[in-house]
């Protein structure tokens, strides 16, 4: 039997936005850093300590609903 493709929940999609918003904020500190600015702005210090984590959570959490829910419809 052939399910309909999926599409993935808001919450995740969510999360994945989140965490590559904060995967680029680690690249743009890592690359000013080794561009030998060391004043770097606190906000894209604290959007790469906060947002990356965030999103991984934020991910991780849609994708134990989904399976919570998949498993209490098959069983």
């Amino acid at each position: 039997m052939e399910s309909a493709p999926r599409t993935k929940p808001l919450l995740m999609r969510a999360g994945i936005g989140l965490f590559a918003v904060g995967m680029l904020a680690v690249l743009a500190v890592f690359v000013l850093f080794a561009a030998g600015l060391e004043d770097l702005p606190v906000w894209l210090s604290a959007g790469a300590g906060v947002i990356t984590p965030l999103g991984l959570g934020l991910g991780l959490w849609a994708l134990v609903r989904e399976h919570r829910k998949a498993a209490k419809r098959a069983g």
